[in-house]
């Protein structure tokens, strides 16, 4: 049972080869266990870590598996315990980095992952059943198109609707021309 902990926030500015260093004066303290920020594998830059994209993995920038490996093996050495917060709908929706939501914007209710999120495919409004409804515009739906804000674009093999820094992919099968096609069109528009 844990009587003392010490919380340690890993970003890529504190990595766990750094918390590895401190376990020794941790101990001289009295901690009986380090209580670690999110480990997985967050949104690029991120400093907090709760924007996790990959649950499958450590975050590359806080270090390795093998690095992980170090830090609990120091922890045992000096009798220390390892408190994970791990909060399973802590997630980051930054684009291609998170596999599984960017599969369901592109496929809808359709893609393989929609059952892992918590989605109301059964929107009392009529016009949102179905859909994924992501409040992002900065103003009225309408004010952001006049404004000419939302773009199309075409990257890897993706028809994209662009809003500033967001990237949402375009679901192939509502495109009545191939992303090719909407590629070169795009392309001569340049």
């Amino acid at each position: 049972m844990p009587r003392a902990t010490y919380r340690l926030q890993f970003n890529r500015n504190f990595t766990l080869r750094r918390a590895i260093k401190l376990v020794s004066y941790l101990h001289d303290l009295g901690i009986s266990h380090v209580y670690a920020s999110p480990l997985l594998k967050a949104c690029p830059g991120s400093m907090h870590g709760y924007d996790i994209c990959d649950y499958s993995q450590i975050n590359p920038e806080i270090g390795s598996g093998k690095d992980l490996e170090d830090l609990v093996s120091t922890l045992r050495r000096h009798d220390m315990g390892l408190v994970l917060d791990i909060v399973p709908n802590h997630m980051g929706i930054c684009g291609r980095e998170n596999a599984w939501w960017w599969d369901v914007l592109k496929h809808g209710h359709a893609s393989r992952f929609a059952g892992y999120f918590d989605i109301d495919w059964e929107s009392p409004d009529p016009r949102l059943r179905g859909k994924v409804l992501l409040p992002v515009l900065g103003d009225f739906y309408g004010r952001v198109l006049e404004r000419g804000e939302l773009k199309l674009a075409h990257e890897q093999d993706e028809t994209l609707l662009c809003y500033h820094e967001h990237r949402f992919p375009i679901s192939p099968d509502t495109l009545t021309v191939p992303p090719a096609a909407v590629a070169e069109s795009l392309a001569n528009l340049i």
